[in-house]
């Protein structure tokens, strides 16, 4: 396993497991054989509404705690200072954790300032390790760290071979926040396990098309985070610090950068509306 280490001193393994649209049922089973697998990394949030069967598979483990990452996320509907503090608290009785490494903000919407000013309080009262942002663009990322006490460690933003985000990339090494990719796969869109490009980098390498899209972020130094709830999947998946793709094979994969997103538009105002709408409880 590789690491990197956030701007508060805390370390984080470059490589985690994801478990966005898992099925409640199929989670601890899952989180259970990735931790098995050598993953360490746990990615969660409220509103993929499988807390539970994380910590589930965390106490059911033997690991001890201080070898895992747990992460999980703030949804829109809690954002604001006392909805926050009470959101955090739901998550913890679910995951069944004493503290937290990670706290995200899942989108930049609604009252995010309050959210944060309420998650700074939770870091500074320890019961988490490190606080961050998800899908926050430049505009916005940078705002939030300019004018507020805590700088985000993390970033989680949709990064993979379509959409590459470079310029994203540039200002969060500005600012020493942490990039960290949802979707590296881009979700299979645009048929890219069989892109012909890929598929010739990875029989180079002697390795699948998605070992060479993981490592093609890692040598990025942006930590990944893919999904999957087949143990064989798992095992390929964190099978990918072997072998390193040299200039020339990175150099090619830059070249399919399309700009943007195949999975949705962040900067559509229908769709920010509508995510600002969706509601994970009463």
């Amino acid at each position: 396993m590789e690491f990197v280490t956030l701007n508060n001193g805390v370390i984080m393994p470059k490589l985690g497991f994801g478990v966005y649209q898992t099925a409640s049922a199929e989670t601890e089973k899952a989180v259970s054989e990735a931790l098995e697998t050598g993953y360490r990394l746990i990615d969660t949030a409220a509103s993929y509404r499988n807390e539970e069967g994380v910590g589930d598979a965390v106490r059911q483990s033997g690991i001890r705690r201080e070898e895992l990452f747990i992460t999980t996320k703030l949804w829109v509907q809690d954002h604001g200072y006392d909805a926050t503090l009470k959101a955090f608290d739901v998550s913890m009785k679910k995951l069944g954790l004493d503290y937290l490494d990670l706290y995200l903000i899942h989108k930049p919407y609604g009252d995010y300032y309050g959210a944060w000013r309420a998650m700074e309080r939770l870091y500074q009262e320890g019961r988490i390790r490190a606080i961050g942002v998800t899908s926050f663009w430049n505009e916005r990322l940078a705002d939030l760290a300019n004018m507020n006490t805590i700088t985000p460690a993390v970033n989680q933003i949709e990064t993979n071979v379509w959409d590459q985000k470079w310029a994203e990339e540039g200002l969060m090494k500005e600012l020493g926040i942490q990039q960290e990719a949802w979707a590296p796969f881009a979700e299979g869109n645009n048929d890219v396990f069989h892109t012909q490009l890929l598929r010739d980098i990875a029989d180079k390498h002697g390795k699948t098309v998605g070992q060479v899209m993981l490592r093609w972020l890692l040598q990025r130094d942006i930590v990944v985070i893919p999904k999957t709830v087949h143990k064989a999947r798992m095992q390929e998946n964190i099978d990918v610090f072997d072998f390193t793709l040299d200039e020339e094979d990175m150099k090619a994969i830059r070249m399919l950068d399309t700009g943007k997103s195949t999975i949705y538009d962040e900067m559509d105002p229908h769709i920010a509306m509508a995510i600002g709408k969706m509601t994970i409880h009463e």
